[in-house]
């Protein structure tokens, strides 16, 4: 006995009513087994697999790529044999209909096919073009060639009027070099959705203020080397680590900006844990996996932990709860940082802090040019709620502590 069994989007976390269907595992007809993956749904803050509770054949899917599913709707209906519940009677989709047969009076008539143009109507690839002396004496003064232009006279004979066309409207590529015509529509769905949305909520509700100052990291960096010739626990410290507990110790200073503004409300919640989100570029997309607390790691332990959750973002597999509950967040380009960038805020954030690409560079030291790393840092604030003057402060505060790093490791 065969039956059908309905597969509903489960309630995949507190507070979510839909979801976001970016892959299908399975199509119509596939053979599934008990927990083999048929989908994966998006929510605000991570991707979901719906499994599959039963074996059988896949008989119907709930949506295509990019559709907004509620939870509890039917997702995928299951044809089962045997002790498998039969579900309801399926409901109507939005399916196209099944076709009438020929002999439907409702059946439209196919159209006559079109009539075929004349031969004489298309000129042959290979043939000489057509025109008057004058026209092939303009056309060889304008460098313009002939086979390329298309005539309106008669048998495609080229005007004076076509050969004027031709020169306004742009020539033919160079022989031999096709033009390119194709466009491919990609449907924007999933994460890149996710960014688009988040991306265009930040710009519309936050006026920014970028501020771009310039770091002497020559120090910082000779720390750095010394500190990876003894790793701990196998963790090569980068700069975010540094840059990490600089945060740390300027926001003890300016708690204020480590916050989150709920502009509906017209709040502004500030956190004493630092939390600070490492925004990580994935083969999906921008995601922000959140280092907590940073404020009571050490630098090896941010080390670990930035590497540990930027693995984990890049394979698809961080949690909802490591993206999310960022604070304030760091955004880096690493290698391919420029000079100087203007980072959008992670809405609802109120700051940014943006790491570009360091360098040497010749610095006046007061008597000559010597060599220097250089590094500049790029912050962007809300500032609706941070005065010019607080982030400026800030940005000082944080270029202070990199360029004497032995600060980072005083108490204040």
């Amino acid at each position: 006995m065969m039956a059908e069994h309905t597969v509903k989007l489960p309630d995949v976390g507190e507070g979510v009513a839909e979801a976001e269907l970016v892959e299908w595992h399975v199509k119509l007809g596939d053979l599934v087994r008990e927990d083999q993956p048929l989908a994966d749904v998006m929510t605000d803050k991570a991707t979901v697999e719906i499994p599959s509770p039963v074996d059988g054949e896949v008989v119907w899917l709930g949506g295509d790529i990019g559709d907004v599913v509620q939870v509890g709707s039917a997702l995928v209906r299951v044809k089962t044999e045997g002790g498998s519940e039969a579900s309801p009677k399926p409901v109507e989709t939005a399916s196209a209909p099944e076709p009438e047969p020929p002999s439907s009076p409702a059946m439209p008539q196919p159209k006559a096919a079109p009539r075929p143009v004349p031969p004489a109507a298309a000129k042959p690839a290979a043939s000489k073009p057509i025109a008057s002396p004058a026209v092939r004496l303009a056309a060889r003064e304008a460098g313009i060639d002939l086979r390329q232009v298309a005539g309106s006279g008669p048998a495609g004979r080229i005007t004076r009027e076509d050969l004027a066309a031709f020169a306004a409207h742009g020539r033919a590529a160079p022989s031999g070099v096709a033009r390119k015509t194709d466009i491919t529509e990609v449907k924007v769905v999933g994460l890149r959705r996710r960014i688009a949305e988040k991306m265009a909520l930040a710009k519309q509700r936050i006026p920014h203020i970028t501020i771009v100052e310039e770091v002497d990291v020559t120090a910082l960096e000779e720390l750095r080397a010394a500190l990876n010739r003894v790793p701990r626990d196998g963790v090569k410290l980068t700069v975010l680590p540094f840059l990490m507990r600089a945060m740390v110790v300027a926001i003890g200073e300016q708690p204020q900006l480590n916050a989150l503004f709920d502009d509906d409300a017209g709040i502004v919640r500030q956190h004493a844990g630092v939390h600070i989100g490492i925004a990580t570029q994935t083969p999906g997309g921008l995601v922000v996996p959140v280092v907590k607390h940073a404020e009571a790691l050490s630098l090896w332990q941010s080390g670990a932990e930035v590497a540990r959750l930027a693995e984990r973002a890049r394979d698809g597999a961080a949690t909802r709860e490591e993206l999310g509950g960022s604070t304030i967040t760091i955004t880096s380009l690493g290698p391919l940082g420029a000079i100087a960038t203007t980072p959008v805020i992670n809405y609802p954030e109120v700051a940014i802090v943006g790491v570009n690409r360091m360098a040497v560079r010749p610095h006046w030291d007061g008597h000559a040019f010597i060599p220097r790393k250089m590094m500049n840092l790029s912050s962007s604030f809300d500032h609706r709620v941070i005065d010019g003057w607080d982030a400026a402060v800030f940005v000082q505060r944080l270029k202070a502590l990199l360029e004497t790093p032995a600060l980072l490791f005083v108490d204040a």
